[in-house]
C-alpha cells in the first residue's frame, strides 16, 4: 500500500455485487486509489462481512443472489452506521426512494463512470469521518455558536457537533450521519432558504446531476425525529419551489 494515501490506505470498502467484471473494475481502481477492498457476492454473505469486517464503507448493488440489497441495506443499518452507497443497473425513481428510505446514504446507477464513483465514495468518507471528531466542521456563518463553536441553538433545536448530538425540546434525537449534515447545515445559516440544488452540492459533497429527490427524502425522514406533527412543521420549514429553512422560532412563538 502507498504511504502517500495516509489515512486513506487504512479504509476498507465492501464490495457488494454478483458481476464479476463490475468487481474487478471497482476493485483495481479503489485499490489503486490507496483502499483495501473485500468482496461478496450475494446479500447472506454480505450481511455477514458487515457485522464480522466492520468496513468504513460498503458499495452495495440491489439485485443479489439469496438476499436482495435492499434488504441487506435495512438489516446492516437498522444496527450499523456505516456509509452505504447502492449501486444497481435500474434507473427508476422508486428504486432510488425505497433505498434512501431503508438508510442509504448514496445511490449511483450502471453504467457509471469510475471516477464519478470514487468521487462518491471519498465524498461519503470524508463525511464519514466527522462522525469520529477526525474532520473538523465549518460553523463560521453560525450566530449562534457557543463554546468554541461546537454548539449550536436555535429555538427548539441543540446541536452539539463535537458529540454529534441533536436535541429538540430537550429529548435526545437519533439521525443518521446525513441527516445530521443537513441539519447542520441549515442550522449555520438559520431563517435562510436553501436550494435542494445548494445542499447536494455542500452537504454530498459533489454535484447530483438532478437527482433532488434526494433531498426531499432526507429532510422528510429528519422532520419524522425532530417535528411534532410533520404534517405542520414547525422547525425545518419548506419554502415552496424554493428549499428548505430552519425557523429560529420556539414552540410557544409557534402557536
Amino acid at each position: 500500500m502507498e504511504e502517500n494515501k495516509g489515512e486513506e490506505a487504512k479504509k476498507t470498502i465492501l464490495i457488494v455485487d454478483d458481476e464479476k467484471p463490475i468487481v474487478d473494475i471497482l476493485v483495481y481502481n479503489l485499490q489503486k486509489e490507496g483502499y483495501n477492498t473485500i468482496e461478496a457476492n450475494d446479500g447472506e454473505k454480505a450481511i455477514e462481512m458487515a457485522f464480522n469486517d466492520k468496513p468504513d464503507l460498503i458499495l452495495l448493488d440491489i439485485m443479489l443472489p439469496k438476499v436482495d440489497g435492499l434488504t441487506v441495506c435495512k438489516r446492516i443499518r437498522n444496527s450499523l452506521n456505516i456509509p452505504i452507497i447502492m449501486i444497481s443497473a435500474k434507473d427508476e425513481e422508486i428504486d432510488k426512494i425505497l433505498g434512501l428510505e431503508l438508510g442509504a446514504d448514496d445511490y449511483i446507477t450502471k453504467p457509471f463512470s469510475v471516477r464519478e464513483l470514487v468521487a462518491r465514495v471519498k465524498a461519503n468518507l470524508r463525511k464519514a469521518e466527522l462522525n469520529s471528531g477526525n474532520v473538523p466542521v465549518d460553523t463560521t456563518n453560525n450566530e449562534n455558536k457557543k463554546d468554541n463553536d461546537k454548539v449550536i441553538e436555535i429555538g427548539d433545536l441543540y446541536i452539539n457537533l463535537d458529540k454529534f448530538e441533536v436535541r429538540v425540546r430537550n429529548k435526545l434525537v437519533e439521525l443518521t450521519l446525513r441527516e445530521f449534515e443537513v441539519l447542520r447545515y441549515l442550522a449555520n445559516q438559520p431563517g435562510q432558504v436553501v436550494t435542494r440544488e445548494a445542499l447536494l452540492e455542500k452537504v454530498w459533497g459533489y454535484e447530483y446531476y438532478g437527482d433532488i429527490r434526494t433531498v426531499d427524502v432526507t429532510i422528510r425522514r429528519i422532520r419524522e425525529k425532530i417535528e411534532q406533527d410533520t404534517s405542520s412543521p414547525k422547525l425545518l420549514i419548506t419554502k415552496r419551489g424554493v428549499g428548505y429553512y430552519l425557523s429560529s422560532k420556539r414552540s410557544e412563538d409557534n402557536g
